[in-house]
């Protein structure tokens, strides 16, 4: 049996209220399963236990 992990897929993160809006659901997750956000942007957005990664590097698998 393959690892859980949750995923939120957004474009990009140009503005607060899109990070709120792609952050929030995972948020609400209380469990300990790894809980990634995926965008085209490259600059690292995580932020409470929530990995956010470049949309390549999650497909080709670095840092996961």
């Amino acid at each position: 049996m393959g690892e859980r992990i949750y995923v939120q897929v957004t474009r990009e993160l140009s503005h607060e209220d899109t990070i709120e809006m792609e952050f929030r659901p995972l948020l609400r997750v209380k469990d300990n399963y790894p809980k990634y956000v995926i965008s085209t942007d490259e600059f690292d957005m995580s932020r409470d236990g929530i990995k956010h990664m470049n949309i390549l590097d999650f497909l080709l698998g670095d840092g996961i």
